[in-house]
């Protein structure tokens, strides 16, 4: 056996392998390359581009077809919703975002934040609470406990002190009622139909020698010329009712008598008609007034100055920063119930809103054809390579059935 028949012999199982093998390595290639269609003389070649890219807009339709209609299914996404949504991966983003805004008020210049909580609190007292406070009112029972509480422990036990009672008689006498208002109040009051009265119930109801006196004298001039006197002589008159004050010493007796003042010394009946007074007038000038002083009372604050504080107290207040962590958890139990009886109807709304199958033909559009073969080719680059590899053997296996035949036949 020469040379040549030993090649002859060894040839078709070499070249078959050598060509199974690189035909299934040039026919994976095609999958992916070119990546742009080739023109020659103005006509595009055929296969070009590869199979993946001139397809890769029925591939992201398919994909995204696959994905929707077996992986991302309704169940599916409501099953990743609630896992997602867990009480306790709510709460530490819900308590997350209270620090975040926390923190975010302590180094913001406070100007807008200030402004925001101004605006609420004037909102809040200034209008949404006089209108609550003015419709509340119109109950029978409105602030009862409260009033009578105020009544009980502040109003009954009241009593002056000795500085008070002389300072509140001081005030009485000099400015409430001074000599000239006494003197005009007496005057006021001597009218002629009073004297006459005066006159007769004096008559009628003294005896002895008041009596002679009465009938004899009576006091109908007396009064008519004490009148005439506080008319015509005004300065005089004022000056002997501050002295008739001062010899009486009404000072000091109005001070002894405002200083052993109690409520508790009047009559049970009377103390309890008292508060029930004290609270009705509250109410009917709350139903009636009460709106407007709130607003009027609103409009004088400075709401700004107001909002500082708040915020201050707030950044240093340790009671808030502890209150986070239990309203966090509040707020997501709270939005549990809420998720456990709305998940079906929640994800329905979610889903045309998210819009997933556009999204993933999007991105798979949007992907280069050499992104495109990398992430395929390292996902199957074994199993690439196996095809490659099985082409080759197949092409050696058929070379050998070649020659198998070539020495039959010799």
């Amino acid at each position: 056996m020469n040379l040549f028949s030993v090649w002859l012999y060894l040839a078709p199982p070499i070249l078959g392998g050598v060509i199974g093998y690189f035909t299934n390595d040039i026919a994976i290639k095609m999958l992916f390359r070119p990546y742009k269609p080739v023109y020659v003389g103005g006509r595009r070649l055929p296969f070009t581009p590869g199979l993946i890219p001139s397809n890769q807009d029925r591939l992201a339709q398919r994909v995204s077809g696959a994905i929707m209609g077996s992986l991302l299914t309704p169940t599916e996404l409501q099953k990743l919703t609630a896992k997602l949504l867990e009480t306790e991966r709510v709460q530490a983003a819900i308590e997350w975002l209270l620090r975040l805004a926390l923190e975010q008020i302590q180094k913001d210049d406070q100007q807008r934040t200030v402004k925001i909580v101004a605006s609420i609190l004037h909102d809040l007292l200034g209008q949404s609470l006089p209108r609550l406070i003015k419709v509340l009112a119109r109950r029978e029972d409105f602030l009862e406990a409260q009033l009578n509480q105020i009544f009980d422990r502040v109003l009954l036990d009241l009593q002056l002190t000795s500085p008070q009672a002389d300072q509140l008689a001081g005030w009485l006498l000099d400015i409430v009622v001074p000599p000239d208002v006494m003197r005009q109040g007496i005057v006021d009051f001597l009218t002629d139909r009073n004297i006459q009265l005066i006159d007769e119930g004096f008559r009628e109801k003294t005896s002895g020698t008041y009596w002679l006196v009465a009938n004899l004298f009576g006091v109908r001039n007396a009064l008519i010329r004490l009148r005439t006197y506080f008319l015509d002589e005004r300065e005089a008159s004022n000056a002997l009712l501050a002295e008739l004050i001062r010899t009486l010493s009404i000072r000091v007796r109005l001070r002894e008598w405002l200083q052993n003042f109690s409520l508790q010394n009047l009559p049970v009946a009377t103390v309890r008609q008292l508060r029930k007074t004290m609270r009705d007038t509250i109410r009917t000038y709350v139903q009636t007034a009460g709106e407007s002083l709130m607003s009027e009372l609103s409009d004088s604050i400075d709401w700004q100055k107001v909002a500082v504080i708040v915020l201050n107290r707030l950044q240093n207040s340790e009671a808030f920063n502890e209150a986070l962590n239990p309203v966090s958890l509040e707020l997501a139990l709270v939005l549990e119930r809420y998720i456990e009886r709305d998940l079906e109807a929640i994800v329905a709304q979610i889903i045309p809103i998210l819009n997933l199958e556009q999204v993933i033909i999007d991105r798979v559009m949007d992907t280069a054809p050499r992104d495109l073969e990398n992430a395929i080719q390292g996902i199957v680059k074994s199993e690439l390579q196996g095809i490659v590899n099985l082409g080759g053997i197949l092409g050696v296996v058929v070379g050998l059935l070649q020659t198998l035949f070539l020495l039959m036949t010799r």
